[in-house]
C-alpha cells in the first residue's frame, strides 16, 4: 500500500477529478490524502478521505477578487501574478508537511510548490492537466483568454503558435519571481517556467481529458498519458434528487439547464435574468442553478431555481445546457449527450467553447452579449438541429466507454513502480 498525496487548488471543477482519483486509489488499497483549500475540508472528510490544508483558499475571497480573476482578458494573469505566485512559500510549507512519509505526490499545475518540494525533498511526483489549454500544442493551439481583437493570433498555425508561446513566456517571466527566489534560498536551480515546461513531471504527466476535446499531440511532453475524463459523480453519494426537483422534472418536457459552475456563479451579472427571458421567448421550461444568488423574481411554474445539483443527475434530463465553459461542466454535458450554449468568462473556457463549437455540439455567446434574443436564437439553432443531436449522442456514447479514472490510476501505479 502506498501513501499518495493529491494536491489541487481552484473550483469544484478542479477538485472533483482529484476526488475521483483518490476514491479509486483507496479502492485499490492505497492511502490517499487530498491536499487542498480549507473550504473543502468538510467535503473531503465527508467522503472518509484524509484531508490536508493547502493555501491559498481561493474561493473564500471577497467578490472583488473573484471578479478580478474571472475577468477574461486579464483574469489568468491576476490569478497567477497576484493570488498564486506570491503565496508560494505558504504553499510550499503546507505541502512539505503533507508529503512527510509519502510515496508519491500528484499535483495540479496550479500547485506551483509541487516541483520545488519534489526537487528539495526527493519526493516522486506526477503532474496533470485538466484541459487542452494547459498542454499548449503548436499543432492544435488553444484559444487563449486574450482580448477579442487579438484572438486571431491563436489561429495562425504552428509557426505563429510557437511565437505566441515564446512571447507569453517573456511577458510572464516577472510573475514567477517568488518561485525563483524560493528555489534559490533552498539551494535549487531556478528551474523552468512553471506555466510552461516547469510544470510537467518527467516521471508521469496525466492529460485528464477526453480525446473528444483534444487528441494527443506530437509535441506533448514525452511522459504524457491521456486517460479521458475522471468523472466524480456526486449522485453516488446523494442517490436521489430533492423531491421538489424530481417533481419539477416529471411535470413536463425536459428543461433547459442554465448554470455558471462553481466559480463564475459568484459574479453572474445579468445571466439568470436574461436566461429566464430567453426561455420565455422559446416557450421552454428552465432549471436555473443559481448558487448563493437570489433567484429571479416572478418565475412561472415552468421554471425552477435551485442552488446546486449534481450535474451527473441533472444534465441527462436537460434539453440543452447553457454554461460558462469550465472543463468539468463541459465534460458532464458531453457525457450526457446534450447540446450546449457556452458563455466563456475566463481561463480555459474560451478554448473549451471554441472546441465544442467546432465539433458542432455548441454555440458560443460572448459574455458581453449575453442577451435573451441572442441566447434564444442560439438555443433554437441547437434544439432544432438534427446533426447537433446526432453528434452529441455519438460523442456521449464514446465518452461513456472511456475509463478515465481507471486508466489514470493504472498509470499512477506504474509510476509508483519506477525507480
Amino acid at each position: 500500500m502506498a501513501r499518495i498525496i493529491l494536491a489541487t487548488l481552484g473550483s469544484l471543477g478542479d477538485l472533483h477529478p482529484i476526488i475521483a482519483l483518490a476514491l479509486e486509489l483507496r479502492h485499490r488499497g492505497h492511502a490517499a490524502v487530498v491536499a487542498t483549500s480549507e473550504c473543502y475540508r468538510e467535503k473531503i472528510r465527508g467522503l472518509d478521505l484524509d484531508f490536508h490544508p493547502l493555501r491559498p483558499d481561493l474561493l473564500t475571497s471577497d467578490a472583488t477578487l473573484i471578479a478580478e480573476v474571472m475577468d477574461g482578458p486579464r483574469g489568468s494573469e491576476r490569478l497567477f501574478r497576484k493570488q498564486l505566485f506570491p503565496v508560494v512559500r505558504a504553499m510550499y510549507a503546507d505541502l512539505v508537511t503533507a508529503v512527510a512519509g509519502a510515496d508519491l505526490l500528484i499535483a495540479s499545475e496550479l500547485v506551483f510548490a509541487a516541483p520545488i518540494v519534489a526537487d528539495k525533498h526527493a519526493v516522486p511526483w506526477v503532474s496533470y492537466q485538466l484541459a487542452p489549454i494547459s498542454i499548449y500544442s503548436r499543432y492544435d493551439p488553444p484559444v487563449l483568454p486574450l482580448p477579442e481583437a487579438t484572438r486571431w493570433l491563436c489561429r495562425g498555425g504552428p509557426v505563429l503558435a510557437r511565437l505566441v508561446r515564446a512571447i507569453a513566456e517573456i511577458v510572464s517571466h516577472s510573475w514567477w519571481q517568488p518561485v525563483r527566489e524560493l528555489r534559490q534560498e533552498l539551494g535549487l536551480p531556478a528551474g523552468a517556467h512553471p506555466l510552461f515546461a516547469g510544470k510537467y513531471s518527467p516521471r508521469l504527466n496525466l492529460a485528464l481529458f477526453s480525446a473528444e476535446l483534444q487528441g494527443a499531440q506530437k509535441d506533448w511532453p514525452a511522459a504524457t498519458v491521456q486517460t479521458g475524463f475522471p468523472f466524480y459523480d456526486e449522485s453516488a453519494a446523494a442517490h436521489a434528487l430533492p423531491p421538489a426537483v424530481s417533481a419539477f422534472l416529471e411535470a413536463g418536457d425536459d428543461p433547459i439547464v442554465f448554470t455558471l459552475g462553481s466559480a463564475a456563479v459568484y459574479l453572474p451579472g445579468n445571466f439568470y435574468e436574461e436566461s429566464v427571458r430567453a426561455a420565455r421567448r422559446l416557450g421552454r421550461r428552465a432549471l436555473l442553478l443559481v448558487g448563493k444568488n437570489p433567484p429571479p423574481t416572478g418565475l412561472p411554474r415552468s421554471m425552477l431555481a435551485w442552488d446546486y445539483l449534481s450535474f451527473a443527475l441533472i444534465f441527462p434530463r436537460a434539453a440543452a445546457v447553457v454554461h460558462q465553459g469550465g472543463v468539468g461542466t463541459t465534460a458532464q454535458a458531453l457525457r450526457a449527450g446534450r447540446p450546449m450554449v457556452i458563455v466563456p468568462f475566463a481561463h480555459d473556457q474560451f478554448d473549451n467553447a471554441a472546441r465544442m463549437t467546432r465539433r458542432g455540439v455548441a454555440r458560443t455567446v460572448p459574455r458581453a452579449y449575453y442577451q435573451s434574443e441572442r441566447v434564444a436564437a442560439a438555443l433554437r439553432n441547437l434544439l432544432e438541429n438534427a446533426p447537433a443531436h446526432r453528434i452529441s449522442a455519438a460523442i456521449a456514447a464514446r465518452i461513456r466507454q472511456e475509463r478515465g479514472v481507471e486508466q489514470a490510476v493504472d498509470a499512477i501505479e506504474s509510476a509508483l513502480r519506477k525507480p
